[in-house]
């Protein structure tokens, strides 16, 4: 079991940037996958990025590629968000979340691990 908790979203105006970061307790983290999605207002949880147990490799949606950067601190237990050049349309809900095992493929990932989720704004 791991427990995972968001902390670092807010309101920004557009062009500017905020950090996530995701905090875990439990079990060692660095055995985990770890990732964020998002949930808009009256749309359905998407992917947006989850990078590997050893940092070497990441996954991005198409939607934030070149903007977000993903990373990870096993020694820390935490995994941050860095989301750059953010839009209006980047308003949602932000979810850390974790899983022992990859898909390969976001949308076809399941963490089994949950956070409460973060409000991120984004002002035109």
């Amino acid at each position: 079991q791991v427990q995972l908790a968001e902390s670092g979203g807010g309101l920004v105006q557009a062009g500017g940037s905020l950090r996530l970061s995701c905090a875990a307790s439990g079990r060692a983290f660095s055995s985990y996958v770890g990732g964020w999605f998002r949930q808009a207002p009256g749309k359905e949880r998407e992917f947006v990025a989850a990078i590997n147990r050893s940092s070497g490799s990441t996954y991005y949606a198409d939607s934030v590629k070149g903007r977000f950067t993903i990373s990870r601190d096993n020694a820390k237990n935490s995994v941050y968000l860095q989301m750059n050049d953010l839009k209006p349309e980047d308003t949602a809900v932000y979810s850390c979340a974790a899983d022992l095992t990859w898909a390969g493929y976001g949308s076809r990932w399941f963490p089994h691990f949950w956070g409460q989720g973060t409000q991120v704004t984004v002002s035109s």
